[in-house]
């Protein structure tokens, strides 16, 4: 099961990447590989982000994406929300006229774990993302060094 479109995860990933150098303009080739994701459609992400505020865009050769706002007061939500807007159940998603605006058991579970999943990336920063220490970091492989054994 996926929890985000291509286009949700394709938009967290730029944002990040976009993020890990801020003083420097990105453009689309380096954000596609750094990011591991198609150019051609991730342009149309970085648009979207861009219509939303999220990004600034630059033509040229100096020119590339930057961030609009710091990492510390954009959420992943306000990402995800720019390129495909995150759905409540709001009514009974098969129609069925008796149940009205009142949710079944089924569908009121499901849109509870919604919730909490939209309250979560609410709650998570871009620099949360780029700063909390679990061993590993977003977009970024590290270099393993290992010691080899002398030759005898």
């Amino acid at each position: 099961m996926k929890l985000l479109s291509d286009a949700g995860e394709y938009a967290i990933r730029a944002v990040v990447w976009i993020a890990r150098h801020p003083h420097e303009p990105q453009k689309v080739k380096q954000i596609a590989g750094g990011t591991q994701t198609p150019a051609g459609y991730l342009i149309k992400v970085l648009q979207s982000l861009a219509r939303a505020g999220i990004l600034s865009a630059r033509r040229g050769s100096l020119g590339g994406f930057t961030l609009r706002r710091e990492p510390g007061s954009l959420s992943v939500f306000d990402i995800v929300q720019a390129v495909d807007a995150f759905e409540r159940i709001e009514t009974c998603p098969l129609g069925l006229v008796s149940h009205g605006k009142r949710l079944c058991p089924m569908h009121r579970q499901i849109d509870d774990a919604m919730a909490m999943i939209q309250s979560q990336f609410q709650s998570c920063t871009i620099k949360q993302l780029l700063t909390h220490a679990t061993g590993s970091q977003p977009l970024l492989e590290r270099l393993v060094t290992v010691k080899r054994k002398p030759k005898r």
